[in-house]
């Protein structure tokens, strides 16, 4: 049943990846997984597909779950102003071409942030970020972050345009303040710990990165290499990424997903919310991502009105890639830990393939488990 599956998964791996993961759940049931690969570049030590792993913006889909819970208790409107919440962000500069700045015509909402609407960029060396990790010696903290990277001008209006940025880092902290407890902390209690994700965290200190996968990237030259396991998106050690800081593993982050797709951690009508394309026709210009088919929604990519798809999720830089399809009943992640890899810009191509493979089919019996929570 699988076949086509298996074979994309091989063709990634030719391109160069060591190992790659992919779990398949449909009604419940896991009825796909495969791991193949070693886990070192000589080929001696298999992966197990027990793997912590660096997910990096995969982590932007349970940063903006947890900000939808506050939502849904009306803590916080998606219309309000950052600065009621981070008052750094209340008088912003917009930088023009000439390089000048000028005062912003509009705030910054918190729809902003969810939608990367929000006028910043992904400058990690920005003169501020660098400021701050000088000045904290290493123990940057998300809220930290977010008033350093207050001091940064916009690239550009908020609400103008979509540029991808740092905006879900500052959802993070946020979340902080809203719910007078640290991002990290938050997520446990309400979604690491419910959901049964216990080896998955935002905070694993430095000294811990010895239990995470071996790191890998691809250079200019098309070169694979091992890298730091730390990922360069956390400025610190207290520092929760909300955009790209997450570690997790194929088993945890499937039974996130499949407990969002099944209502176990937002409502309904909150998922009907985040999956629905909210960009307008001058964001979508910049937006780009599988033009006609794909929206994006509150930190989702999500269906396009009009598209025929119906998976919504997001990707990470060394290769992770979450789909859920809530028409069908799907959830599944692909997981590998190399950044800059041939695979990245193919991934895609594994959402419409089980889908049509999962659809109008019943699922194959045999080694599969009923999830739980």
């Amino acid at each position: 049943m699988f076949q086509r599956l298996d074979q994309k998964l091989d063709e990634f791996l030719a391109l160069g990846v060591p190992w790659n993961d992919c779990a398949v759940y449909h009604k419940g049931k896991c009825v796909y997984r495969r791991v193949r690969g070693t886990l070192d570049l000589e080929g001696k030590i298999p992966a197990t597909g027990n793997e912590r792993i660096n997910i990096y913006s995969c982590s932007k889909v349970i940063t903006c779950t947890a900000a939808l819970m506050l939502y849904e208790k009306g803590l916080f409107r998606l219309t309000d102003p950052l600065s009621d919440y981070l008052p750094e962000y209340a008088e912003m500069q917009v930088k023009t071409e000439d390089g000048s700045l000028r005062k912003a015509e509009k705030p910054i909402r918190m729809l902003d942030l969810f939608r990367m609407t929000a006028g910043f960029n992904y400058d990690l060396r920005s003169p501020s970020l660098n400021r701050l990790r000088k000045e904290t010696e290493g123990v940057a903290s998300t809220r930290d972050f977010a008033r350093y990277h207050a001091c940064e001008p916009l690239v550009t209006e908020p609400g103008s345009i979509w540029q991808y940025s740092l905006a879900h880092d500052v959802l993070a902290a946020a979340v902080e303040v809203i719910s007078d407890t640290e991002f990290n902390a938050f997520c446990k209690k309400h979604i690491f710990d419910p959901v049964g994700m216990p080896n998955t965290t935002y905070l694993l200190p430095s000294k811990e990165y010895g239990v995470v996968a071996p790191h890998y990237a691809f250079n200019q030259e098309g070169k694979i290499s091992e890298c730091s396991k730390f990922p360069v998106y956390r400025l610190g050690e207290k520092h929760a990424s909300g955009g790209a800081g997450c570690v997790s593993t194929v088993d945890e982050y499937t039974r996130f997903l499949e407990a969002l797709r099944m209502g176990k951690l937002l409502k309904n009508d909150t998922l009907d919310l985040m999956t629905t394309d909210l960009l307008t026709d001058a964001q979508r210009e910049t937006y780009g991502y599988a033009a006609g088919a794909y929206g994006y929604g509150l930190g989702v990519r999500c269906p396009q009105k009009g598209s025929t798809v119906s998976d919504f999720g997001w990707g990470g830089a060394a290769g992770a890639y979450a789909m859920i399809d809530r028409k069908n009943e799907i959830s599944a992640f692909y997981a590998q830990h190399v950044l800059a890899s041939p695979v990245q810009p193919k991934r895609g191509e594994i959402c419409p393939l089980i889908t049509e493979i999962l659809c109008g089919a019943q699922a194959a019996e045999g080694e599969i488990n009923k999830i739980t929570f």
